[in-house]
């Protein structure tokens, strides 16, 4: 469930509002978006993923809000870490390279 809008992070893009598919997001003129409906999250990752500046933080409990702080999230690497661990954003490679896919390949035969 999305928990984390940062706000010192946060650049207005408004990404998150345009890719959420439960339209979670409000935007705000002039401002960073707000979280309105966080119930209505179904913990699908799209606008962590498309976050340019790693702003947001979805817990991969889709049940219930957890309240992570964000300070701690920071300093553990999580905000905006899946979309890391994917490879999305630049310096990033794609999970398709990592050494482990390759090996999976090998053992399947593709």
């Amino acid at each position: 469930m999305i928990e984390i809008l940062s706000e010192t992070k946060c650049i207005g893009c408004n990404q998150c509002v345009s890719v959420c598919p439960t339209n979670v997001f409000d935007r705000v003129e002039d401002g960073i978006p707000k979280i309105a409906r966080q119930s209505d999250c179904q913990t699908c990752f799209m606008c962590e993923l498309y976050c340019p500046v790693d702003a947001l933080y979805v817990a991969p409990d889709a049940e219930a809000a957890v309240h992570p702080v964000e300070e701690q999230l920071e300093s553990q690497g999580l905000l905006g870490g899946y979309r890391e661990k994917v490879g999305w954003g630049p310096g990033r490679q794609p999970v398709s390279r990592h050494e482990g896919m390759y090996q999976l390949a090998l053992k399947t035969g593709l």
